[in-house]
Order: C-alpha cells, then structure tokens, then sequence
C-alpha cells in the first residue's frame, strides 16, 4: 500500500513541537533509555538515543535516516530540529510535586497514551523520566527525558499526539501571547513624583512576635499555628491583618510583609493551614519512594475558616486581662493578605462563591490533558459534597490576592460576590498560576473598588521571603528569588502598607502609592511594575485574541 508520507510529516512535526512545549509549560524534568521507537500506523522508525543527540548538538541528520526525513516538507524538518534542540530551565520542583498528586496520576494515565507502557510501572517511567530531565543543568529538553527514562527502549505512540495534545496546559502559553501583544503598550514613561517619605522603609515600631504552634480549634479539632507580629507603636484604630501562605508552604512565607506592617503599627497574624503545609512535599532525593500525601478538598472550606478561627482568638487575647494586645486588637475591621493557594483563600473568605459544581464540569476536560499546577489544585476541590460553598467573613473589610488561584475554582459568577476593595498582583513570567488565567481574567470579574498589578518578569516566588525560598537561590532555577528579587519585595512592603493604610485615618496620605504613577516610579529596568484599576476595551479584546486563538 501507499504511505501517505505527507501526513506522517505533519503529525511527526506536530508531536516534537508540542512535546517540547509540554516539558517546557509544566514549570519543572534508572536505567536511560537507548533507543526511540516513533511509531504512526503501520509505519515505525527506531533511532538510538545516540543519533538523536547528534542531530540536536549539530543540526545534521545522519545519512541512514535521510531516506526518510528528505520526504518531509523542508517546514516539518525544520520543527523537529528546532524541538530536539529547545532547552529550559524548568521547576522541577513543581513538577515533581504536581505529578505525585492524584491530579498528576491522572496526567500520567492520558500520556501513557503516547507509550506502550500504560501499567503503573509506564507511570512511573515517565513521571521519573520528566522530573530528572527537568534536574539537567542546561535544562529540561527531549534528549535529557529520554535520557532518563528508566527503560532501554521508548515507543512513542504519533497518532495519539493529536488528541492528547489538542487542549494541553494553554495558561502559561496565552499568558505569553497576551503579554507579547499587549507589551509595545507597557513602554514606561518618565515619572517623577514628588514623595514626603518612603513606604517601603520600615517603621518606627520596634517588631515583636508572639508565637501559638499549637493553638487549636476544638470545634474542627484542628490545629491553626499563627505566628503573632506587633510592635510598640501598636495602633487599634488600625486593621488586623491576616496572611494566608500558599500550598506546601508555612506561615513564614510573607515573614517580611508582616514585619514590616507591624513596624508601622499593624498587628499581623500569619496563618498556618496544616492541610496544606510544607508537610505536604516529596523527597526529591529518592523519587521512586516518595509519594505526595494528596490534600483533602475540604482544605478549601478549612482555609478560609482557620481565619475566622484565628479572629476569634484575638479577639479573646484583645479581652485578657494584663496581655501585651489587650485592648489594642480591632478584629472587626481586618484585611488579608494571600499567596497562591492562600490568594484563593483570601478572595473566598472576601466573599467569592466557591463553585463546586462549575468544577465537576470543567476539571474532567482540564485531566484528560496537563494542566497548570495551579489548575491541578483547584480540582482538587470537586469532590467536595455541596455544589456551592459561601465562605465570606464579614470582620474582612479588604483583600489582596499576590498570584491567586482563581480561574476555575470560583465558576463564572463566583467572584462577582466579592464586594469589599480588592487588590490582585500578577507576574508575567508565573507558570504556577499562570497571570492570564488566574488573575487578569478573574480581574474583570470583581466590584470596583479594584487593583490590578503586574509585574513583568517576576515568577511565582518572587513575593516570598528569603528565607522560604533559601534552597532555590542557591540552585539558581528559573524562579527570581532571594537578591534577584529585592526590588520585587521593596514594591510588595510599599504596596501592602498603602493598602492596608487605607482603612485608617491615613488613607489620604497613602493614596499616590496605589497609582499607575507610582508603580512605574517604583518599574526597575529588570521588573517594570504596571497597575490599573479596570481593563481597557482594548486589552480585553487582546484577552480574548490570546485565550480563543489557542482553543481553536
């Protein structure tokens, strides 16, 4: 029979393309595998693992297999080199975490599609496969995940490239598109403002922490550690604050936000949420032992309640006799602060509906295929019994959301309920919670009074403080972290505090520091700092460019 050599070009093409691009969107990478067998129909092709890395280091195609690459389209051949030869630098971190979750098996199931080994042990293959290539030191690439792909031999499957492919993790992928479009409109102008004094520095309050490892919710018999920051010049006509850490991180996450609001007479609470800790990691060390304990859904209830449990607790410290804070607490009238996971948490605690029922709708599409980790988490959530959850404290007057997730845990309508001053923080180069989906669509969703700001360039990680993210500094991966990321944790103490200064009879004098003036003052030539109070028609059209033209 005839070999339709055309259509074999396209889906070989098409496959190295968007098998590069998975490695590389995941934010990630035993005995190595020798030799790649492709595989489409009745036609096979095997090449050593030898032969693929020449043609990656020299561009060059062996003679032995140009009786078949000479009938691809130039276009097709092309493709395939530029896939051999793409490198990244990929958090491998993320990915090993996101793989040992029950979101991640479910991944793996649908790639083990493109194999021949479909059994646990094909799971594992490529879970380890994808997590030690992503350990490279010039980053994740096709030749460093077969090279450790714990097998002799890697059958790859073309003619399921198509399908499983088809709706592959977009969120980062529009991001950059949308970032791409809209950034000849970000060019900064000049700025020149004429400042009384600098909210970045810290205040004139000597910083104080009282500790509470094992303070316990007896009702939930859950534990809710909070980490206590205040300091002399204490105020009670100033809001309590809350911080709310991200998934498998601690209530020391934001440590520098706290102090520094505490410096200027805050009282500061960081939460710590033990169904989502740092507790919940893997050994990366030894990835065939290491397991994921997966978080619970009803961790998106408890959340936001661990917060209201700990408003009431100093609520009872605010009544004791002879305590440091009695008296000086006002609980009534207390804003949030948080990061990730605990973003989400601040929004649904401010009055966003969690949607389960959107969820069990949308999540089975988003597992067929890889999804962000920040999408990964959300699904979580579906197995939760009700169909909507109302989760609003009402002593919550104000929230800032820093790289929230949001875009699929709240439905449509969710966060049309929240209704108090909200600020959200994304970050260009964020593949966690990709900034398109989780935050500038969820945006336009929200009341005014409203904030959005964008940092470009800054990752996930880079709000977090330097002593949550020591480890990555060191390994220089692709989060800007630590002294990459001073100027990024300048703007975050300036920006809380004109916020949080908003609830006090300080209000006016910190106004400027929330305006699209102030923010590009604040741009550095590595991280220019945009923010907005609403979306231009415009730029909605661009929105909308860069999330259809990747569904068709």
């Amino acid at each position: 029979m005839k070999y339709n050599w055309k259509n074999t070009a396209k889906n070989i093409g098409l496959f190295c393309t968007l098998f590069t691009t998975y490695f590389i969107s995941l934010n990630t990478s035993a005995k190595a595998a020798e030799t790649v067998v492709l595989r489409y129909g009745q036609w096979e092709e095997s090449i050593s693992v030898t032969d693929l890395q020449s043609i990656a280091e020299t561009g060059q195609v062996p003679q032995k297999y140009k009786v078949y690459t000479n009938k691809f389209p130039l276009e097709e051949r092309q493709k395939f080199l530029k896939a051999l030869q793409t490198e990244s630098r990929v958090n491998f971190v993320t990915l090993s975490r996101l793989l040992n979750t029950s979101v991640g098996s479910t991944i793996l199931q649908d790639f083990a599609r493109l194999t021949s080994r479909k059994d646990d042990a094909g799971m594992q293959a490529l879970r380890t496969g994808l997590v030690l290539g992503a350990k490279a030191n010039e980053g994740l690439s096709i030749i460093n995940f077969i090279q450790n792909y714990p097998s002799d031999r890697l059958v790859i499957n073309l003619a399921e490239a198509l399908p499983v492919f088809k709706n592959l993790n977009l969120s980062y992928q529009q991001t950059e598109q949308f970032r791409k479009a809209i950034t000849p409109r970000l060019a900064a102008k000049p700025t020149s403002l004429n400042l009384s004094f600098d909210p970045s520095a810290a205040g004139n309050g000597k910083v104080k922490v009282i500790n509470l490892p094992k303070l316990n919710d007896e009702q939930r018999q859950r534990l809710v550690p909070v980490d206590i920051y205040w300091s002399d010049s204490v105020s009670p006509a100033k809001p309590v604050v809350i911080l709310s850490h991200g998934f498998s991180s601690n209530r020391k996450d934001m440590r520098y936000i706290a102090e520094h609001l505490a410096s200027h007479g805050f009282v500061v609470a960081a939460v710590e949420h033990i169904g989502s800790n740092e507790k919940y990691k893997i050994d990366l060390t030894d990835l065939t032992k290491s397991k994921l304990a997966d978080m619970k859904p009803q961790e998106f209830l408890e959340r936001p309640q661990d917060i209201s449990f700990v408003l009431d607790e100093l609520e009872k410290l605010n009544q004791t006799d002879k305590h440091p804070l009695q008296g000086k607490l006002t609980t009534d009238n207390a804003m949030v602060i948080g990061h990730s996971f605990g973003g989400g948490t601040a929004l649904s605690i401010a009055g966003a509906e969690l949607q389960v029922d959107s969820l069990k709708e949308r999540c089975p599409q988003f597992l067929r295929t890889t999804v962000s980790a920040g999408e990964g988490l959300q699904c979580v959530a579906k197995d939760l019994p009700e169909n909507r959850y109302q989760l609003h404290d009402s002593r919550i007057k104000q929230a800032i959301a820093l790289n929230p997730t949001s875009s699929i845990m709240f439905g449509e309508t969710g966060l049309e309920k929240v209704q108090i001053p909200t600020l959200i923080l994304a970050s260009s180069a964020d593949k966690t919670t990709p900034a398109l989906n989780e935050q500038i669509i969820s945006f336009n969703k929200i009341s005014s009074p409203k904030w959005l700001i964008g940092i470009v360039g800054a990752t996930h990680s880079s709000i977090k403080d330097p002593i949550s993210t020591a480890q990555r500094e060191e390994k220089k991966g692709e989060e800007k972290v630590g002294k990459e990321a001073v100027d990024i944790r300048k703007y975050m103490k300036a920006i809380t505090l004109a916020f949080a200064s908003q609830m006090t009879s300080e209000a006016n004098e910190y106004k400027i520091f929330l305006t699209p003036e102030y923010a590009q003052y604040a741009s550095t030539q590595a991280f220019p700092i945009r923010l907005v109070t609403d979306i231009p028609d415009d730029i909605l059209k661009e929105i909308n460019n860069a999330v259809s033209n990747n569904q068709q």
